[in-house]
């Protein structure tokens, strides 16, 4: 079974979580953050991941340790959860429309951490989210999972629902990429041997 347990505690945040990569899109999420549970059961969802996710943070100074940790840990669980990668199909991608957003995701499992973010955001709220730690938590997501991921904008005018499209294409290019291929099951989808 692809599962992953993480508990993080730091003087900041409080982390308990739980992911099945193989799971069927059921998710268990409460981190204090009311926009953040809204986009990791979207995540969770579109992903075909089981999720649960519990968060106590010092929200009362502001969400940023919150989403930044949760990020922490959620790279973490998929690294963790994938182990030597052996028989994924490696890449994904998606194009995929939110009303007016059209949002591109391309992940690479390569085990080198990126992130080309290209999301142009207009609002700097929505509702009491602070939308600059839509990039701070695909930053610290990426670079504790080990893996390129594109997120570029195509379009949109709404911050809702270009974030919205994010995690949800996200969501289904890293389904893609984890999956398992039937005919190299076997195998590292690499020439080095290893990823």
């Amino acid at each position: 079974m692809r599962t992953s347990e993480i508990k993080r505690r730091t003087a900041e945040t409080d982390i308990e979580l739980r992911l099945d990569i193989d799971g069927s899109g059921i998710s268990d999420i409460s981190t204090g953050v009311g926009f953040m549970d809204h986009m990791l059961t979207l995540f969770s969802r579109h992903g075909r991941f089981d999720l649960t996710v519990h968060c106590k943070g010092d929200t009362f100074v502001d969400d940023h340790h919150s989403v930044e940790d949760i990020g922490i840990c959620l790279g973490t669980a998929f690294k963790e959860a994938l182990s030597d990668k052996k028989g994924i199909y490696r890449y994904g991608d998606m194009l995929l429309p939110m009303d007016e957003a059209l949002i591109l995701a391309a992940v690479d499992i390569s085990g080198r951490p990126y992130l080309g973010y290209g999301l142009e955001i207009p609002s700097e709220k929505v509702g009491d989210f602070d939308t600059e730690l839509v990039e701070e938590f695909w930053t610290a997501f990426v670079n504790n999972a080990g893996l390129s991921l594109h997120l570029k904008m195509l379009s949109g005018k709404n911050s809702h629902h270009i974030i919205e499209g994010a995690f949800k294409a996200a969501a289904r290019a890293l389904d893609r990429a984890a999956a398992i291929d039937a005919e190299h099951s076997g195998e590292i989808p690499s020439t080095k041997g290893l990823l």
